[in-house]
Protein backbone atom coordinates (compact mmCIF):
# COMPACT_ATOMS: atom_id res chain seq x y z
CA UNK A 1 0.00 0.00 0.00
CA UNK A 2 1.31 3.43 -0.97
CA UNK A 3 1.37 5.92 1.84
CA UNK A 4 3.38 8.95 0.70
CA UNK A 5 1.83 11.72 -1.34
CA UNK A 6 4.62 11.64 -3.98
CA UNK A 7 4.22 7.90 -4.51
CA UNK A 8 0.46 8.32 -4.98
CA UNK A 9 1.03 11.06 -7.56
CA UNK A 10 3.52 8.83 -9.41
CA UNK A 11 1.03 5.95 -9.50
CA UNK A 12 -1.77 8.21 -10.78
CA UNK A 13 0.51 9.68 -13.47
CA UNK A 14 1.52 6.22 -14.67
CA UNK A 15 -2.12 5.08 -14.74
CA UNK A 16 -3.70 8.08 -16.47
CA UNK A 17 -0.86 9.53 -18.56
CA UNK A 18 0.74 6.48 -20.12
CA UNK A 19 2.40 6.41 -23.55
CA UNK A 20 0.16 4.60 -26.04
CA UNK A 21 1.72 1.85 -28.12
CA UNK A 22 1.67 1.82 -31.92
CA UNK A 23 -1.05 -0.25 -33.58
CA UNK A 24 0.06 -3.11 -35.82
CA UNK A 25 -1.47 -2.45 -39.23
CA UNK A 26 0.49 -5.07 -41.19
CA UNK A 27 -2.60 -7.22 -41.74
CA UNK A 28 -4.60 -4.46 -43.46
CA UNK A 29 -4.92 -4.91 -47.21
CA UNK A 30 -3.75 -1.99 -49.28
CA UNK A 31 -6.83 -1.18 -51.28
CA UNK A 32 -8.00 2.38 -51.55
CA UNK A 33 -11.02 3.92 -53.20
CA UNK A 34 -10.41 7.49 -54.20
CA UNK A 35 -13.45 9.73 -54.17
CA UNK A 36 -13.30 13.38 -55.08
CA UNK A 37 -15.60 15.40 -52.87
CA UNK A 38 -15.95 19.14 -53.18
CA UNK A 39 -17.40 21.33 -50.49
CA UNK A 40 -17.19 24.90 -49.28
CA UNK A 41 -14.40 25.33 -46.72
CA UNK A 42 -15.69 28.69 -45.56
CA UNK A 43 -17.35 28.56 -42.13
CA UNK A 44 -20.36 30.84 -41.87
CA UNK A 45 -21.37 33.09 -38.98
CA UNK A 46 -24.58 31.09 -38.76
CA UNK A 47 -22.64 27.84 -38.17
CA UNK A 48 -20.58 29.47 -35.42
CA UNK A 49 -23.65 31.04 -33.80
CA UNK A 50 -25.61 27.77 -33.76
CA UNK A 51 -22.65 25.82 -32.39
CA UNK A 52 -21.85 28.28 -29.57
CA UNK A 53 -25.52 28.52 -28.57
CA UNK A 54 -25.83 24.71 -28.44
CA UNK A 55 -23.19 24.43 -25.66
CA UNK A 56 -24.58 24.30 -22.12
CA UNK A 57 -24.07 27.70 -20.46
CA UNK A 58 -23.02 26.49 -17.01
CA UNK A 59 -20.58 23.76 -17.98
CA UNK A 60 -17.21 23.75 -16.19
CA UNK A 61 -14.66 26.41 -17.07
CA UNK A 62 -11.95 25.61 -19.56
CA UNK A 63 -8.28 26.27 -20.22
CA UNK A 64 -8.85 29.84 -21.47
CA UNK A 65 -11.01 30.81 -18.47
CA UNK A 66 -13.73 32.04 -20.84
CA UNK A 67 -17.00 30.66 -19.56
CA UNK A 68 -19.60 29.33 -21.96
CA UNK A 69 -22.14 31.77 -20.52
CA UNK A 70 -19.85 34.78 -21.14
CA UNK A 71 -19.13 33.69 -24.70
CA UNK A 72 -22.82 33.17 -25.41
CA UNK A 73 -23.71 36.57 -23.88
CA UNK A 74 -21.14 38.39 -26.01
CA UNK A 75 -21.72 36.35 -29.17
CA UNK A 76 -23.34 39.23 -31.10
CA UNK A 77 -20.16 41.32 -30.69
CA UNK A 78 -17.74 38.43 -31.25
CA UNK A 79 -19.40 36.47 -34.05
CA UNK A 80 -17.44 38.05 -36.92
CA UNK A 81 -14.14 37.72 -35.05
CA UNK A 82 -14.76 34.06 -34.16
CA UNK A 83 -15.85 33.25 -37.70
CA UNK A 84 -12.70 34.91 -39.10
CA UNK A 85 -10.55 33.05 -36.57
CA UNK A 86 -12.08 29.68 -37.46
CA UNK A 87 -11.72 30.35 -41.19
CA UNK A 88 -8.08 31.38 -40.71
CA UNK A 89 -7.44 28.09 -38.87
CA UNK A 90 -8.85 26.14 -41.82
CA UNK A 91 -7.17 28.25 -44.51
CA UNK A 92 -3.74 28.00 -42.87
CA UNK A 93 -4.27 24.40 -41.70
CA UNK A 94 -3.23 25.44 -38.20
CA UNK A 95 -4.77 24.50 -34.87
CA UNK A 96 -4.01 27.25 -32.34
CA UNK A 97 -1.87 26.30 -29.33
CA UNK A 98 -4.55 27.72 -27.04
CA UNK A 99 -7.05 25.27 -28.54
CA UNK A 100 -4.79 22.35 -27.64
CA UNK A 101 -4.63 23.20 -23.94
CA UNK A 102 -6.78 21.26 -21.52
CA UNK A 103 -7.28 21.11 -17.80
CA UNK A 104 -7.50 17.55 -16.56
CA UNK A 105 -9.19 16.84 -13.27
CA UNK A 106 -9.14 13.54 -11.42
CA UNK A 107 -12.43 12.75 -9.68
CA UNK A 108 -13.16 10.01 -7.16
CA UNK A 109 -16.09 7.81 -8.16
CA UNK A 110 -18.84 8.02 -5.56
CA UNK A 111 -19.65 5.39 -2.95
CA UNK A 112 -16.64 3.17 -3.53
CA UNK A 113 -15.14 1.23 -0.67
CA UNK A 114 -11.46 1.33 -1.63
CA UNK A 115 -9.92 4.48 -3.12
CA UNK A 116 -6.47 2.89 -3.28
CA UNK A 117 -7.60 1.07 -6.43
CA UNK A 118 -6.97 3.35 -9.43
CA UNK A 119 -10.20 2.19 -11.08
CA UNK A 120 -12.04 4.26 -8.49
CA UNK A 121 -10.95 7.49 -10.22
CA UNK A 122 -12.18 9.16 -13.38
CA UNK A 123 -10.42 11.72 -15.55
CA UNK A 124 -12.33 14.75 -16.80
CA UNK A 125 -10.65 16.84 -19.52
CA UNK A 126 -11.89 20.42 -19.82
CA UNK A 127 -11.34 21.74 -23.33
CA UNK A 128 -11.41 25.32 -24.58
CA UNK A 129 -14.93 26.28 -25.69
CA UNK A 130 -13.70 27.82 -28.94
CA UNK A 131 -11.75 24.66 -29.72
CA UNK A 132 -14.89 22.62 -29.02
CA UNK A 133 -16.92 24.88 -31.31
CA UNK A 134 -14.48 24.57 -34.23
CA UNK A 135 -14.23 20.82 -33.70
CA UNK A 136 -18.03 20.50 -33.58
CA UNK A 137 -18.43 22.42 -36.85
CA UNK A 138 -15.85 20.24 -38.60
CA UNK A 139 -17.35 17.00 -37.25
CA UNK A 140 -20.82 18.02 -38.48
CA UNK A 141 -19.44 18.89 -41.91
CA UNK A 142 -17.51 15.62 -42.21
CA UNK A 143 -20.52 13.66 -41.01
CA UNK A 144 -22.70 15.34 -43.65
CA UNK A 145 -20.15 14.57 -46.39
CA UNK A 146 -19.88 10.93 -45.32
CA UNK A 147 -23.66 10.57 -45.28
CA UNK A 148 -24.25 12.43 -48.57
CA UNK A 149 -21.65 10.41 -50.50
CA UNK A 150 -22.52 7.05 -48.86
CA UNK A 151 -18.96 6.56 -47.60
CA UNK A 152 -19.93 4.14 -44.81
CA UNK A 153 -21.79 0.87 -45.02
CA UNK A 154 -25.33 0.57 -43.64
CA UNK A 155 -23.95 -1.32 -40.63
CA UNK A 156 -21.70 1.61 -39.79
CA UNK A 157 -24.38 4.21 -40.45
CA UNK A 158 -26.76 2.53 -37.98
CA UNK A 159 -24.52 3.30 -35.02
CA UNK A 160 -24.26 7.03 -35.79
CA UNK A 161 -26.04 9.48 -33.50
CA UNK A 162 -29.68 10.02 -34.45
Amino acid sequence: MTTTFKKKIKILQEKFFFSPSQANVNDIAESFIFLTVSFNLRITEDEVKQTIKRVKADKASNASDISNRALQASLAELISVLTSLFNACITHKYHLKQFKKTQTIVLCKLKKSDYIDLKMYQLIALLDIMSKALKSIMIKRLSDIVKTHHMLSNAQMRVRCK
